[in-house]
């Protein structure tokens, strides 16, 4: 059973009211002369307890900063995102129109220029007006109300347990909120105590401070408001929701014209204005407040979700996440990223073109498509073919198809023959040439094969079980030179190079360029203990792909991508982010030969004529096509375009694309990356190859010529010889003639490029084009 409360202290009864009304009037005296009346004196009062209170406060209290949208812009300056808790807007008092100021002043404080914090006669009639009826009437000055404001957000930001909301306050916290709102005069001026709380108090829902709500009902700055708008947006002070226009306009045009009959008394406005306006309709230009987060960012949604993330990792902005994210939320920062939104638009679309999220086979197949800039790592662009929608649903996500998990990304997919220039540059470092003639027609190697791997135990690794290595398309067993062999992506070309190796120097540059196999969910090194992740098993993001790739538009400077260029606070603080970090990783000879040959597969493959040059690339198909990839570049940037599947990735005749529904439309039986991948990366490099600039890769080390035949050898035998060479030369151009006409007949037609799907190879190999 609850304790009876005394009459005298209880404020339901007369009595109590009488005793209330001559305690807290007797202690506004004290309060209002400084607080320095001697204890006895407000003993006589009955209110001995309420001067241990007083005593025991602080003069003041700590003014925790108030909450402030953090934005999030791209390169040029221009919003992607806001984050917020409260949607608020500071001004200052001169961007506050006169009548708005002169509106909030006549009806929550008309004595505000008046008192020093407290106003005694405010005090006495609400008193009065509780003594003589059952409602209960408040006496807050506005000074007041900006104080438990104040107090309001502290207690949000330090998780304090004080009660701060009207009707739940005891006598300490009256007391305590008179006590601080008298300091608060000796520290501000009134003009300086009317901006605080114009952009502190609660307009509507999440919209904070009067800019917002200008802004939210009227579509216009605060300096704009004219007399009834003002009149209506002060009136929404005392109960918000009540008195909210857009849901109950009645009620709200009522309070409105209270407030206005309030400013008439108090001379704020004239007869003349005050008959204009109360007689004017609410006339509302609602607009929608931007949701906080990237779920508005649009098309940048998915970088935008990137950014953020880099964000809450950012251990300068707070020792914890939840620091991290308060700072992101209430801490008014300025995040500037390196993404062109223009080039970001253009991105979207083009993968939206390529794999419609609509499509109802698309449950499981989608586009992404990544660019970064050789020389910075700056992430221009970023996005795919699904809408960011934490909801789920057809076509909705927020996994990041072009980033890690640790990023909220899916985690990489099977590179195919993106792979295979790493094991080109080991075999240039090695001291061969791209003119070397390999023999491609091994295809297979035994389980006791021993491949040179100088970085793992015993110097060595093997396939065990043995590796059946299949070409995409027939006729290529058969001797061929190196640059030929990549050119056509032949798997045999490329393994018989790297079985001549060591297999640690391959796997030497894809760490060197910042490759990361997430084949196992944690994210390693790629290794040599499995050859065959020289034609494209380890799972590789696409933002690494696009990264590693701009090394070789940029002469072998690797440069790791970044998305934030800076982070600011509303004080002008920095903080601490990514810098640009490059360095030399390849030599740039090796780089230039390889060029050599990445160019003709990407201008005579891939463009044919659509992407203005110079530009050099590669194609990459996994087995059964679950993952298909074409990652080019031009010196200016360097994109990588994924079409596949998103969970189904395993290498596998059920989860094939082959044949599968994809569009609404039945796919070829020879699907690979120019099906989809490669049209896609077309589409969007032919426009933003124009905006990044566009130089020569440099002259790839070119075959010598034969030696001349010395003098002393020019016998008849010896011409015999010499002709007989030149015959058989004659004859090996001829054979190569006929394969390069057959070969480019296969690439004029689409999906040629395999003629039939490969049967599947042992786990851990990759069929590839």
């Amino acid at each position: 059973m609850a304790a009876k409360k005394s009459p005298f202290f209880d404020t339901a009864t007369t009595l109590g009211k009488i005793v209330a009304f001559f305690g807290i009037s007797a202690l506004c005296g004290v309060l209002a002369a400084g607080m320095i009346v001697p204890v006895a004196a407000i003993a006589k009062t009955g209110l001995t307890t309420g001067n241990n209170i007083v005593s025991a406060l602080p003069s003041t209290f700590e003014k925790l900063p108030i909450p402030q949208p953090s934005r999030v812009l791209d390169t040029e300056g221009k919003e992607i995102a806001t984050f917020y808790e409260q949607n608020r807007e500071p001004v200052k008092l001169k961007d506050i129109s006169p009548e708005m100021r002169k509106a909030i002043v006549s009806v929550e404080d008309e004595r505000f220029y008046e008192h020093n914090g407290i106003d005694p006669k405010g005090i006495a009639r609400a008193v009065v007006g509780n003594l003589t009826s059952s409602s209960r009437s408040g006496a807050s000055t506005l000074t007041q109300q900006y104080v438990n404001n104040l107090l309001v957000n502290n207690q949000e930001l330090t998780g304090s347990t004080e009660s701060t909301v009207s009707g739940q306050k005891d006598y300490a916290d009256k007391i305590r909120e008179l006590k601080y709102a008298v300091a608060i005069e000796k520290e501000m001026s009134k003009d300086e105590i009317l901006e605080g709380y114009l952009n502190l108090v609660l307009f509507s829902g999440r919209e904070y401070g009067v800019q917002a709500a200008a802004q939210h009902f009227y579509s216009i700055d605060a300096k704009d408001l004219n007399v009834q708008q003002s009149a209506m947006l002060a009136g929404m002070v005392q109960l918000p929701n009540v008195y909210n226009p857009l849901n109950n306009p009645e009620r709200s045009i009522d309070r409105r014209n209270k407030v206005l009959g309030n400013m008439y008394r108090a001379d704020a406005i004239t007869k003349k204005e005050y008959d204009k306006a109360v007689k004017s309709d609410l006339d509302l230009k609602p607009s929608k407040s931007q949701s906080s987060g990237c779920y508005s960012a649009g098309d940048d949604a998915f970088f935008c979700d990137l950014a953020t993330e880099l964000v809450l990792q950012n251990e300068s902005l707070g020792k914890t996440r939840e620091d991290r994210e308060n700072m992101l939320y209430r801490g008014g920062l300025t995040v500037k990223t390196t993404l062109n939104s223009k080039l970001n638009e253009k991105a979207a679309k083009d993968a939206r073109k390529a794999i419609d999220p609509e499509a109802k086979s698309n449950t499981d197949v989608a586009s992404a498509i990544v660019s970064v800039e050789p020389g910075t790592g700056n992430i221009l662009a970023m996005a795919q073919n699904t809408a960011y929608d934490p909801a789920g649903g057809h076509g909705k996500t927020t996994l990041n198809y072009s980033v890690e998990r640790s990023l909220g990304g899916a985690g990489g997919f099977q590179a195919g023959s993106t792979m295979k220039p790493y094991t080109t540059l080991a075999w240039l470092k090695e001291g061969h040439n791209m003119w070397d003639t390999i023999d491609a027609r091994r295809d297979h190697y035994s389980g006791s094969y021993d491949w040179k791997a100088s970085c793992l135990p015993g110097g060595s690794t093997r396939a065990y079980g043995g590796w059946d290595v299949n070409n995409a398309s027939s006729g290529f067993k058969r001797k061929m030179k190196v640059n030929y062999g990549l050119k056509w992506s032949i798997n045999t070309a490329t393994v018989a190079e790297a079985a001549r190796l060591d297999l640690c120097n391959i796997t030497d540059y894809t760490t060197k360029l910042g490759l990361v196999d997430y084949d196992s969910g944690k994210g390693e090194p790629i290794s040599a203990t499995n050859p065959s992740f020289v034609i494209g098993t380890p799972k590789i993001t696409p933002l690494a792909q696009a990264a590693a790739f701009a090394a070789f538009a940029n002469k072998g400077e690797y440069c790791e991508p970044r998305a934030i260029m800076s982070i600011t606070d509303k004080d002008g603080t920095d903080y601490k982010v990514k810098k640009e970090t490059c360095s030399q990783k390849i030599d740039p000879t090796y780089v230039a030969d390889l060029n050599g040959t990445l160019k003709s597969i990407a201008t005579d493959r891939v463009s044919k004529g659509r992407v203005s040059g110079p530009i050099a690339g590669k194609t990459g198909t996994n087995n059964w096509s679950t993952s298909t990839w074409f990652v080019g570049y031009t010196t200016g940037i360097s994109t990588a375009a994924w079409v596949g599947r998103v969970n189904a990735t395993a290498a596998e005749k059920e989860n094939t694309l082959q044949g599968s529904m994809i569009n609404d439309q039945r796919a070829s039986m020879v699907l690979d990356s120019s099906t989809y991948a490669a049209p896609l990366w077309v589409d969007f490099m032919e426009e933003a190859v124009h905006e990044y600039e566009r130089n020569n890769f440099g002259s790839a080390r070119r075959q010598p010529p034969p030696p001349k035949p010395k003098e002393e050898d020019s016998s008849d035998s010896s011409d015999n010889k010499s002709d007989s060479k030149k015959e058989d030369s004659k004859k090996e151009d001829s054979k190569k003639s006929d394969d390069n006409k057959s070969d480019s007949k296969k690439s004029e037609n689409k999906g040629k490029e395999k003629s039939k799907p490969t049967t599947p190879a042992k786990p851990g190999d990759s069929s590839n084009d």
